[in-house]
């Protein structure tokens, strides 16, 4: 996210939300438009012909004004703040990655995400001692000035909230933020409304579906300088949530277990691997003591981008460059994903030029964006 840090109006706002709401578009080429065009607004008003240009042959559905509006309104009746990338209380840590939401919504107390923060994550069926520990890990992280970041998910999240929600919480939701899951954690929820903070990237209302929970794990690894997982199986999404906080530059740790349970195979494997391990809080506090919260502006610049003339406006390449390069590019991608520096490569074109092409495809529903900064045929 390149944009300047800045306050929106309400129709800035409006038009951030249509846009990320749009069929095809995603954080990254959210991102990516809006260094194209300068304003979200420019960026709906192309996005037609992009879509077009990359062989789409029925309309984009672009979320219409009404659409945004009525999300806009439902957040202030339900008491929740909607929070876009540049503004100056989104938090910059999470503003920092790749992929950040353009939109969020907080509710409860927002200015906690402007503190150090440590993630808690793991197993859903976690041992009682598993509970007890991330329980009590918690508590101690937070009495040492550190907000506690965890997914209100069952067993070690629930644990985390519950030891943290004294000196302050975080929890991150996959579906809208109005939407308890799960709802036996109704009343540990509205704890954390009145102690801590909430976020949401899924539009109110929206009811948490399987594919939501690995982008609600960004968020959590994003907002946090380092992910501690208590106990996941080998296949736990747990891991996710520690790979991508590996992705993100993110410290990752991990409490050992016993061999015989595999409730911690996941957690031991990632110790093999080098994760910090972690049997007291003292292990947290000495492992993140140096690091401080990234910033945009330690973000590597963008080596793909296209010069520039004006801020926030990026150069669009010819029309006959893009001509020959689209069938480059596609006779250069398959269902294996491969990163855009390697396509750069393959192509023998420059960056630009196939940084324009995918997103004209993407927009046409025929390339996907995938983790690592990786497309593929859709």
């Amino acid at each position: 996210m390149t944009q300047p840090r800045r306050p929106l109006t309400d129709a800035e706002r409006l038009d951030w939300i249509r846009l990320i709401r749009t069929e095809n578009v995603g954080p990254i080429t959210f991102h990516r438009l809006l260094d194209q065009y300068g304003s979200a607004a420019k960026a709906l008003d192309m996005l037609p012909d992009l879509a077009r240009r990359g062989g789409r042959a029925k309309p984009l559905r672009i979320s219409p004004k009404a659409e945004a509006e009525r999300e806009m309104q439902a957040n202030r009746r339900f008491g929740a703040r909607l929070l876009c990338a540049c503004e100056p209380d989104y938090p910059e840590p999470l503003a920092a990655v790749d992929d950040a939401p353009p939109v969020i919504s907080v509710m409860g107390h927002a200015h906690l995400l402007q503190r150090r923060a440590v993630a808690i994550v793991g197993a859903r069926n976690a041992s009682l001692n598993g509970k007890k520990f991330a329980e009590s890990l918690a508590r101690d992280l937070g009495a040492a000035g550190l907000l506690v970041v965890s997914g209100l998910a069952r067993g070690i999240d629930t644990a985390a909230h519950a030891g943290s929600l004294a000196s302050g919480t975080v929890a991150v939701l996959a579906g809208g933020i109005d939407i308890v899951y799960p709802p036996e954690n109704e009343g540990l929820y509205r704890d954390i409304l009145a102690q801590g903070v909430v976020v949401a990237e899924s539009a109110i209302g929206t009811q948490p579906q399987a594919r939501h929970f690995p982008r609600r794990n960004r968020l959590i690894s994003g907002l946090s300088l380092g992910v501690l997982v208590v106990e996941a199986a080998l296949r736990s999404g747990s891991l996710i949530t520690a790979r991508m906080a590996l992705e993100q530059g993110r410290e990752v740790m991990a409490v050992p277990g016993s061999p015989l349970d595999p409730r911690c195979h996941g957690t031991n494997n990632l110790l093999r691997q080098g994760a910090t391990l972690v049997e007291r809080s003292d292990d947290v506090l000495r492992a993140i003591e140096t690091l401080r919260p990234p910033m945009l502006a330690e973000r590597q610049p963008d080596l793909f981008g296209a010069p520039s003339l004006t801020p926030g406006r990026a150069m669009e390449p010819d029309e006959s460059d893009l001509a020959k390069a689209r069938a480059v590019v596609l006779e250069n991608l398959g269902p294996s994903p491969v990163t855009i520096d390697e396509l750069v490569r393959g192509c023998q074109l420059s960056a630009p030029v196939v940084l324009t092409v995918v997103l004209e495809l993407e927009l046409a529903g025929r390339v996907q964006r995938l983790p690592g900064h990786q497309v593929s045929l859709a």
